[in-house]
């Protein structure tokens, strides 16, 4: 069995080279959020660490700001004037949990593009990675829970405006539920959206995903997978999307500061193995955005981001790039 420790044995048996595309932005990690448990440092943590493991420079696609027409497919006039004006009220930026400023807003709008260009790049590739994005507690009319903007939300709009795809599924592996993106696609029947969480944690309130898989304090791995494997592959099976959005949230992690699922390393790896694994067996594109992680060390939430990268790095070799289906599901 495939363990932590034999993969850098498996990278010198396959080398170092990424058969997929990065979308990665220095500004990422240039805002100021002051003394804060979301550290923006980590995206040029994974950024050096890729480096490190050999990725060249044209493996990195460079984000764009979104534009106002497309952050408009999801997000109201009102509440984006609020932003670029910074007229939000004391309880809107208590919801925010961010302290705000000029290059908040930029931040934001950068990474929505970011989210975009990896959906674009994914269906081309069959594989995308966005080192960032995943903020899935905005709202349409307000951000909470440190997300500003929900990048997933517009981008998936975008492409389905645009005619690129059909129907869209979000994976949503994030210690918390995604209640902005659930709430924003309620009523849009070419959305699945499937959220396995916390609920004795933020947000108190939690929408209605299409599917909700609730876990409490201390479940651990065998729990945290068991439940993930009772819908993964059967949810791609019957909804057959055309392109699948996963949120490789670092925080279920043990020890991480904001809540207490308890998933060990192994139990994430084994983690992004169902999720990426079945989408390429079936061929279908996956773009990864990161979302959260709040270890008190640092290196414990780019470690974990790292090894979703590993994973699609073994299943791209295995299975290939493209769109086409390789192995059929079970019945």
């Amino acid at each position: 069995m495939l363990n932590l420790q034999s993969m850098g044995l498996m990278e010198f048996f396959f080398g170092k080279k990424f058969p997929f595309k990065f979308v990665y932005s220095d500004d990422y990690w240039m805002v100021d959020l002051g003394k804060h448990v979301f550290l923006v440092k980590k995206y040029r943590m994974i950024y050096e660490k890729l480096l490190a493991m050999g990725a060249k420079r044209e493996n990195f696609l460079e984000p764009r700001p979104v534009g106002d027409e497309d952050l408009l497919l999801i997000h109201t006039a009102k509440y984006l004037k609020k932003l670029k004006a910074g007229n939000l009220s004391p309880s809107e930026i208590q919801t925010l949990e961010l302290p705000y400023s000029e290059d908040l807003a930029k931040f934001a709008w950068l990474y929505v593009g970011g989210t975009i260009l990896a959906a674009e790049q994914a269906l081309k590739d069959g594989l995308c990675v966005h080192i960032g994005g995943g903020f899935h507690h905005a709202f349409s009319d307000h951000g909470e829970g440190f997300c500003v903007l929900n990048d997933v939300a517009v981008a998936l709009e975008k492409l389905k405006e645009e005619g690129k795809i059909q129907k869209a599924m979000v994976v949503d592996c994030d210690l918390h539920q995604g209640n902005g993106t659930a709430a924003i696609f309620a009523k849009k029947d070419y959305v699945f959206t499937f959220s396995i969480h916390q609920m004795d944690i933020y947000p108190a309130e939690k929408s209605s995903s299409s599917l909700d898989v609730g876990l409490w304090s201390g479940d651990g791995d065998d729990k945290y997978l068991a439940a993930l494997k009772e819908h993964f592959p059967r949810l791609y099976r019957k909804f057959r999307p055309d392109l699948v959005f996963y949120i490789a949230g670092a925080d279920p992690l043990k020890g991480d500061q904001l809540g207490g699922l308890a998933v060990t390393k192994e139990g994430l790896f084994k983690r992004d193995m169902i999720v990426i694994e079945w989408a390429r067996r079936m061929g279908i594109p996956l773009v990864v955005v990161f979302g959260g992680g709040y270890s008190p060390d640092i290196r414990d939430n780019v470690a974990v981001h790292i090894n979703t990268i590993r994973v699609m790095q073994k299943i791209m070799r295995k299975f290939g790039g493209g769109n086409a289906k390789r192995v059929p599901p079970p019945s």
